[in-house]
Order: structure tokens, then sequence, then C-alpha cells
């Protein structure tokens, strides 16, 4: 009896501990339950605090479709290609329609090869970018996609911190909810970053290639896809190489993608840019840039606007100028003490073609051919001699050329040496400056400023004897405008550099019309001028500068080899050349018929090698001249039944000499015998 009682007892126990071990049990259980739930319930409180504190100043989203950015102005060349770009440029807004189809696969294939399945987060790249990131030790691939991409460009900041990324998820999401797949990659390769002041793929495409983004070839499509992971460094403007070795990876990306088998991929690595290679140069005519620039608020105002700018430089001359004057600069400037050169050219209507204001603009923004105001010597001889021939004077006059005082001002020739009796011509084309001071003492200081202010110099000019020999300063653009009155028929002048301006939609805000302020040398002078400017080319001390074709031109150096000049024109070109030092300490001994000659020659060379000589301009016509300016009847008598540029009939050399003067007949019947001749 005892031992069953202890085996109940036993029993009770056991069952006694099975329920308080089922009651612990499910006490635990509910104790986890409990706390998990209150676990849940913080973490979705602290969740909606974390997207709280991220969406709380979140930026407008109704704004997607506006482009905010800084006015741009875009410079275009004659020809139309961009020479320079200033702001934020965008280009055409485009549809995936309007694109060729490889294009959008490039960027794709390289970006989010899962555009088109993900929800805007693409979990599988980012686990694998985690895990090569922890491989490596460092942030080498990154996660995002076109949609995070989209919303960090379009929203966000470029910070890298916890709070900007959970915005772009956030966005992301929001973005991918509201819009198809479609309109999302519209949007991005409209408003993303591909260097070179470019936003958007059309921009791009027009920057590197010249061309609108619906036109580009296959592999100008990979180069572009190549530049969103790092624009500057895959620049082919700055790296041809490494981008063409980014174009091939996109080109391999595009195969993994089905985009492209391998023999597509290889055939378009092969063909590479072909005639479409970026320009590896730097920058093209910055000086004419920062000149055109300074302009544009006096045609247009202070535009918020987009400008599109067409200017009148040609790149082709534009970079025979730059090249020529550095080589041959660079190979005689430095031994002769000379440091610095300008060179300005532009059609004899005064559209400037070409402008070099300095040897490095990188090291210098001073733009010698604009802003430098410089003695110009001997080449401001032309103003005297065209007044001297407006007041009775001309090239067959004669005068003693010999030493002479006035006052206490001693002009000397150069190397002192005298020709005793010597022609006007003669003594243009030696640059005798003994002549030019008896010259100024006839005609009169004042009325020499005076027609040197009527072709257009503005520069303030003390008009005092030793103006014949250029003492007061002017700068190389106004010279040059001024020469290219004779080589325009006597028409004035005005450099220009701007042909129109549009807005970015194309609306027209200027267009250049007209030419200048009409005739102000009558024709009878431009003929003696050109006689006495082409005696310099030919056989006085512009020699060194003949190429080959009719021209005329005049030399110019002043005191102590402070500044040395040549200004010269063809039929085609009016080109002034300046060489000196920018703090006018003396160079050894460079004058115009030097170094200022041999850039103008190597320059003119290289412009003019494909074009058939031509005579200088015969300024014929019946225009009328300008009130208060010698009215050149004989001249006009000759040429008043034809039309401008023509050669005049009657016979040129009979109606001269009906006028009478036997000295202006000879002068005719000698320019028509070298024009005939040069035939």
């Amino acid at each position: 009896m005892a031992g069953r009682g202890k085996k109940k007892d036993s029993g009770r126990k056991a069952k006694r501990k099975g329920g308080e071990s089922w009651r612990q049990r499910h006490g635990l259980l509910l104790s986890f339950a409990k706390w998990g739930l209150v676990a849940t319930v913080w973490s979705f409180f602290l969740g909606l605090c974390f997207v709280g504190w991220l969406a709380y100043d979140l930026p407008d989203v109704s704004r997607l479709n506006e482009i905010d950015h800084k006015p741009s102005v875009t410079l275009l060349a004659a020809d139309g290609t961009i020479l320079a770009s200033y702001g934020d440029l965008y280009g055409k807004t485009v549809t995936l329609q309007e694109l060729p189809g490889y294009l959008p696969q490039a960027v794709i294939a390289t970006e989010d090869r899962r555009f088109y399945s993900h929800f805007g987060l693409d979990l599988r790249g980012l686990a694998r970018a985690v895990y090569v990131n922890l491989r490596s030790g460092a942030w080498v691939q990154g996660g995002s996609t076109i949609t995070q991409q989209l919303a960090k460009n379009v929203f966000l900041t470029p910070a890298r911190t916890l709070r900007r990324k959970g915005q772009e998820v956030l966005l992301a999401l929001w973005l991918e909810h509201n819009f198809t797949k479609d309109q999302l990659l519209e949007l991005y390769l409209n408003r993303v970053y591909f260097g070179a002041g470019t936003y958007g793929v059309d921009a791009a495409a027009r920057r590197y290639f010249g061309k609108p983004a619906a036109e580009v070839t296959r592999y100008e499509a990979a180069l572009l896809a190549g530049l969103l992971k790092a624009p500057s460094r895959y620049s082919p403007f700055n790296d041809r190489d490494l981008a063409q070795a980014r174009a091939k990876l996109v080109l391999s990306n595009m195969v993994a993608a089905g985009y492209l088998t391998q023999d597509e991929s290889d055939k378009v690595a092969a063909e590479g840019f072909g005639h479409n290679t970026p320009a590896r140069s730097g920058p093209l005519g910055q000086y004419f840039a920062d000149w055109v620039l300074d302009q544009l608020p006096g045609f247009v105002g202070y535009s918020d606007r987009d400008l599109v700018v067409t200017t009148t430089l040609d790149p082709v001359l534009q970079r025979q100028a730059e090249a020529k004057l550095t080589e041959i600069f660079m190979k005689d400037g430095p031994p002769q003490d000379a440091s610095q050169a300008a060179l300005v050219s532009m059609t004899p209507e005064g559209a400037v073609k070409a402008m070099v204001g300095g040897l490095d603009y990188g090291n210098t923004q001073f733009n010698r051919a604009v802003q430098a105001q410089r003695q110009p010597g001997s080449a401001f001889k032309p103003f005297l001699f065209l007044t001297a021939f407006e007041n009775g004077f001309d090239p067959d006059s004669h005068f003693t050329d010999a030493p002479i005082s006035i006052g206490n001002w001693k002009p000397d020739n150069y190397n002192d040496r005298y020709y005793g009796d010597v022609t006007l011509r003669e003594a243009f084309a030696r640059s005798l400056n003994s002549v030019a001071a008896q010259l100024i003492q006839r005609v009169g200081p004042k009325r020499v400023a005076q027609t040197a202010e009527r072709l257009g110099i503005n520069s303030k000019l003390t008009a005092t004897p030793s103006l014949a020999l250029g003492t007061s300063e002017v700068n190389l653009l106004e010279m040059t405008g001024a020469y290219a009155v004779f080589a325009n028929r006597g028409e004035g002048v005005w450099p220009y550099a701007i042909a129109e301006v549009r807005d970015r939609d194309g609306n027209l805000l200027y267009a250049r019309e007209g030419s200048g302020p009409g005739r102000i040398v009558a024709p009878r002078y431009v003929l003696e001028m050109q006689d006495i400017m082409s005696s310099v080319i030919e056989w006085g001390t512009g020699k060194a500068a003949q190429i080959g074709r009719p021209e005329a031109g005049k030399t110019g150096t002043t005191q102590d080899y402070r500044d040395a000049w040549f200004i010269g024109y063809t039929a085609e070109l009016v080109t002034g050349v300046w060489v000196g030092n920018d703090d006018g300490h003396p160079m050894k001994k460079v004058a115009g018929s030097g170094l200022p000659v041999k850039i103008w020659q190597g320059f003119m060379a290289a412009a003019l090698d494909k074009e058939l000589p031509r005579p200088l301009p015969w300024p014929g016509g019946n225009e009328p001249l300008v009130a208060g300016v010698p009215d050149g009847t004989a001249a006009t008598a000759a040429a008043d039944t034809a039309p401008s540029g023509t050669i005049i009939a009657p016979d040129p050399v009979t109606a001269a000499k009906e006028t009478g003067n036997d000295s202006f007949a000879n002068f005719i019947e000698r320019l028509v015998n070298q024009r005939d001749n040069k035939k």
C-alpha cells in the first residue's frame, strides 16, 4: 500500500512539473510575442519618423518638367560649328521615337540593364554593388538605377549622405508610380549631364559631334553613354584614347544585354570616330569669344533667355592664324627680346575672320588686338598721305629727303639714310620720315587727325607734327579696320563679329544689316593709296610680305623698337599684325619689316593658298560723296557710268586724260598696265 502511495505522489509531481513547464513555455512565447509586437510597433513608428524625416523637405515634385538653369550663351562660328558656350547648355527636348534605337539601348546596357523590369530599385544590382565594394574595400561600384539617377539629377544635391540617399529612394518610388518607363527614360536622357557644359543628349551630340542626337552613329551613341559615369574623365576633348576605351566597353555591354551581336560590336568598334572625331585641341578663338561677349549686351541687352550667337569667325582661318603666329613668333621672337604678338584678319567689309590677342590665353586674357593701346609708328602714315592727296598732292609729287628740324623735333630716317629728291610714292614705300614731317607741315596735323577719325580711328589723337610718325596710341583692331577702307573701294568699314542673335527657340533677336557709313574716300584717292601701298610690298619696306598676288600694306616701327607693325590687304582679306612687349621695353631691332611681315606673310599665304589671285578692288562707281570730303571729281568723271567693283568703261586712261590732269592720267595709265600684266 505504501509503495502504491509513493507511485501516486511521484505521478502527481511529474504532472505538476509538466504543467509548470508548459506554462513557462507559454509565458515565454507570450512574452516574445508581446515584445515582438512592441518592437514592431516601435519599428513601424521609427520607420514612419525616418520617412517623415526624409520627406519633410523633399523638393516640389510638380516642378519635374521645369528646367532651372542659368541662361546660356552659345557662340557659333560662321560655318555653324560651336565656338564656345557659357552657362548651362541644354539642347532640344527629344522623344525616344526621335532617337535612333541604339542610343537609349547603349545607355540602358551600361547604366541600368534591368531598367524595364525593376520597380525603381534594383535589389540584385544593389546586392552586387555591396558585395563588390566590400571585397575591394573601397567604393568602386554604385547600385543606382536610372530612376534613382533621375531623382538625384532633377531634385537633389550630389551630397553623399544617408539622408540624401533615402530621399533618392523615396523620389525614385514616386517617379515609378507616376510615370511610365519610357517617360522616365526620356526625362533622363534630356536632363542628365554629359560634360563640356551640356545637359541632355541633344546638347551633348551637338557639342561633341556637331549634329543633333537623332543623327548620331552607333559608335557616337556608345561614346555618349560612356560619358555618364564620369563626364570629364571620359570626355573625348580631354582624353581621346580613354574615351575610345570607354566606348568599346559600352559596346560590350550592349552585346551582353542582347542589343548587338559580337560581330556587330566589333564592326562598330573598328569604325571608331571616323570623320566625326572630336577636336583634341584647346578651345578655338578664346580672345575673339571674349570680345564678342563684351559686345553682346549692346545688341540684345541683358537677357534671361538662352542665346545663340552666330559670329563671323572662320575656324580654318583662326586655326591658321594661331598656328602661324605661334610657329613664327616662337622661332624668331624670344631671341629678339619680343614676348607678345597679336593678329586681326577681316574681310574688306569688316567681318572679323580671325583674331589672336596674345600667345597664351591661359596665361593672360588681355586681348592685345583690342585692348592694347600702342604707338603705330609709320603704320599711321596712310592717313597722312591720304590727307595730302585730298589736298592737291599725288604719288608723283616731289620732295627732298634730307635731315629736318621742326622746333625741337628732329625726325630721322631708318639707319639715318637719306635719298634726296624723291616722289611721295618712294617716300611712302621706303618710309622716309623726313618727307612725312614735311608733308604734315604742309597739310596740318589737325587735318591728318580728322582723316584718321573719318576712317575709323576712335582713340584720342594728339594733333601735333609728330603725329606723322604715329606717336598717338591706337589699337590693332581699329587700325586694321581703317586700312580696310582702301580694300573696300573707299567705303567706310565698321569691324564686326556678330552676324545674328537668336534665342533657344530660334526667334531672331538681332541680324546685321548694312555694311558701314558709306563712301568716305573718293575713288581717285583710293587708287592713289593703292598705288603707294602696293609699292611698299613690291619694292619697299614690306617686300618680304609678297605672296604672289596683288597686295598692299604698310610697315610701322616705333622709337627704340618698342612696337613693330605690319598691316596689309589683298582683294580677300585685310590683316594686321603687332609685335612687342606688354611692359613696353625695347626689342632688339625688331622692325615692322621683320617679324610682323613674316607673320603676316605666313598667315596670308596659308589663308589664301586655295584662292586664285585677284586684282585689288577697283573703286569705280558713282556713289555720292560725304559732305566736307574732297570730291575727287577727276576720278569720278572716269567712273560715273560703271557699277561699284567693275572695270570702268569707257577706257579709264582716255577718261583720265580728258580731265586735263597729266599727273593723274599718267598714274591711271600705270595702274591699268599693272592690272593687265597681272591678269
